[in-house]
C-alpha cells in the first residue's frame, strides 16, 4: 500500500500472459463486451438527456420571475434613488422598472446603478398610475408602505414580506408599488391595489430608505421562487377577483344599511380575498354561491 508522503520508486513492468480462449470462448467475449458497451452508451446518453432538461425547467422559472414582475417607483423625487433601486433590482434578477412621473434622469442616477445601468436605460415611463395599469394589464397590485393601518384603516391592513413571496404566483403579472421619499403611497394609491406589504421596523424610526425596503422585498420574493404554487392550484386572476368582488357589491347595495357600512363592508371582503391568495377554482366556487344568494334576495 501507498501511502501520502512515500518516496516515488522506479517503476517495474509485469507482463501478463493472457490465456488463450477457444473460438467459441471469443465469441461470447466479444458479445458480451458490444453489449456492456450499448448499455453504458445508453446511460451517458439518458444521463446528458437529464442534465440537459434540468436547466431548461430553471430556466423558465427564473424567466416567468424576471419578466413578470413590475417594480414602479411613484414620483421619485431624487434620480439618484431611481439608480439605487435599478442596482437592488439587478441583484435579485428583476429588469422591469416602471417610472410614474419621474424628474429628469441626470447622470447620477446612471451611476449609482452601477451594474444595473441597463435597467435604468429601459425603465418605463408614464404620467400616471392609470395609464400605466392601462398598458399593461397586471393581475395582482402590491403596495409597500413603512406605516401600517389598523381596524379603523382597512386600506393598510398589511402582510410581511415572508408571507407575500410564499403566496404569490409568478405565472400572474405583478406589479410592486414604492412610493415617494417623503409621503410614500397615497391612501387611494393603497387601496387601488390587491394587498399592502410592510416591513416590521422600530416605531421611533419606521420609514426605510427606498433601496433597503426593496432588497428586503426582493430578498423574501427570490429566495423562494422555486416555491411557487404546483399545477392545479393556480392563484385566481385579476379579472376572476374583479367579477366575485362584484357579484359581492351588487348583493351589499341590495342591503339596508348606511351607505359608508357598504363601503367598508366591500372594502373588508375584498382585503379577505386578497389576504387570502385564492386560487382559480376557488374564485369559480364562491362565486357561484353568491350568485344564488343574489338570486334568493331577488
Amino acid at each position: 500500500m501507498i501511502n501520502i508522503g512515500d518516496t516515488a520508486v522506479s517503476e517495474q513492468k509485469v507482463v501478463e500472459t493472457a490465456p488463450i480462449n477457444s473460438p467459441e470462448e471469443d465469441k461470447k467475449a466479444e458479445k458480451k463486451s458490444t453489449s456492456t458497451k450499448k448499455a453504458k452508451s445508453r446511460g451517458q446518453s439518458l444521463a446528458i438527456k437529464d442534465l440537459q432538461q434540468q436547466p431548461k425547467e430553471e430556466e423558465t422559472e427564473l424567466d416567468l420571475f424576471k419578466s413578470n414582475i413590475y417594480i414602479v417607483f411613484v414620483e421619485c423625487e431624487t434620480p439618484g434613488n431611481i439608480g439605487f433601486l435599478a442596482r437592488t433590482m439587478a441583484n435579485f434578477g428583476l429588469k422591469n422598472l416602471v417610472l410614474i412621473n419621474p424628474p429628469t434622469l441626470t447622470p447620477e442616477a446612471y451611476y449609482q446603478a452601477t451594474h444595473g445601468k441597463y435597467i435604468v436605460e429601459n425603465a418605463l415611463v408614464y404620467s400616471s398610475l392609470d395609464e400605466f395599469y392601462q398598458s399593461k394589464r397586471i393581475d395582482f397590485k402590491v403596495a409597500s408602505t413603512g406605516v401600517a393601518g389598523g381596524s379603523y384603516n382597512l386600506s393598510r391592513i398589511p402582510i410581511r414580506p415572508e408571507k407575500l413571496a410564499e403566496s404569490i404566483n409568478i405565472n400572474n403579472k405583478i406589479t410592486i408599488l414604492f412610493g415617494r421619499e417623503g409621503d410614500g403611497l397615497s391612501n387611494k394609491e393603497i387601496e387601488n391595489c390587491d394587498i399592502c406589504v410592510s416591513i416590521p421596523t422600530d416605531p421611533t424610526y419606521p420609514i426605510l430608505n427606498i433601496s433597503h425596503a426593496a432588497a428586503i422585498i426582493f430578498y423574501e420574493l427570490f429566495k423562494n421562487k422555486h416555491e411557487y404554487a404546483v399545477e392545479g392550484l393556480e392563484e385566481s386572476t385579476a379579472l376572476e377577483k374583479e367579477y366575485l368582488i362584484k357579484d359581492m357589491m351588487e348583493m351589499i347595495d341590495k342591503l339596508d344599511i348606511p351607505q359608508h357600512k357598504k363601503k367598508n363592508g366591500l372594502k373588508t371582503f375584498k382585503n379577505i380575498v386578497n389576504r387570502a391568495f385564492i386560487t382559480g377554482r376557488e374564485a369559480h366556487t364562491l362565486k357561484g354561491i353568491l350568485r344564488r344568494i343574489k338570486n334568493k334576495m331577488e
